[in-house]
């Protein structure tokens, strides 16, 4: 009988997070579950003892808190065996509107944080676990990381840097390190994460009530997504079993067809002005 696998997650307070270390505790595993206010998983702790449940505090914010999480996950259980990359927020409006030192403070978390996670995750995975055991690593994105909309322009493109982040990571990993990873990317799902948006002050001259912006902010909170969260969370723990796991996961039906939509869209626009790249070499 195989041993327990050993979960690292950030951001696991709420949301997805939360969801999946519930989900990962009721099938008999372990977890690291990190958070800026652990307090928030005390109804946990009195259900499972700390052989199963080590509760940090980690700021993704702060690294000293990151390597000091990764050491005493370390100090309890000796390995860790999946990091979900996970602790992010959302500040929407249109990109007229949001205020630079929210979109910057919003990076900072979405983009940096994630960042020093994920390096102290393949650090961690290379150096401690060594090539027998490797490790997994799941990034928590978005669909917004694979195609932009009206009022999500900051928070996508935090999404989208750490998709491309990722991407070359992911190509820079030598094999033989046994380190896997994946980018999950949900759409439509009600994890409760409107408490943690940031609405960027209307612009005037967006006023307008048919702008899609104008919409979707007056529509974000009377239209909630139907997608059903723990389900979810269900998938992000299945890919993590997964053999050979791809590097993208959209997941939920509206990921599905925007992702279909945006590749048909670049295959379009590819092969409509291919023959504008026909001859761009340097001539002789």
């Amino acid at each position: 009988m195989s041993s327990p696998k050993i979960w690292f997650i950030t951001g696991a307070s709420s949301g997805f997070g939360r969801l999946l270390a519930e989900i990962i505790l009721e099938k008999g595993e372990i977890v690291v579950a990190t958070a800026r206010r652990p307090s928030a998983l005390y109804a946990l702790t009195s259900q499972y003892p700390v052989e199963r449940l080590l509760v940090l505090t980690l700021d993704v914010n702060k690294l000293e808190e990151i390597v000091d999480a990764f050491a005493r996950a370390r100090t309890a259980f000796g390995r860790i065996d999946v990091v979900v990359n996970n602790a992010a927020y959302g500040v929407l409006g249109e990109v007229e509107a949001v205020r630079e030192e929210d979109a910057r403070a919003m990076f900072e978390t979405n983009f940096w944080g994630a960042m020093h996670v994920t390096r102290e995750a393949v650090k961690f995975f290379r150096e401690v676990n060594g090539p027998v055991v490797g490790g997994r690593l799941l990034q928590v994105s978005s669909i917004t990381g694979i195609m932009g909309g009206p009022g999500l322009g900051f928070y996508s493109a935090t999404k989208c840097a750490l998709e491309g982040l990722t991407e070359s990571l992911a190509a820079e990993i030598d094999p033989a390190w046994n380190i896997k990873v994946t980018l999950i990317e949900p759409a439509g799902f009600a994890t409760g994460g409107q408490s943690k948006v940031i609405w960027g002050t209307p612009h005037p001259a967006y006023s307008n009530a048919q702008l899609p912006a104008t919409q979707m902010r007056n529509n974000f909170t009377k239209h909630g997504p139907d997608g059903d969260a723990r389900k979810g969370a269900e998938a992000f723990y299945k890919i993590a079993l997964v053999d050979d796991p791809p590097l993208h996961f959209p997941i939920g039906e509206k990921a599905i067809f925007f992702t279909k939509k945006k590749a048909e869209s670049l295959l379009a626009n590819t092969a409509k002005y291919e023959s504008w790249s026909g001859d761009m070499k340097v001539q002789q």
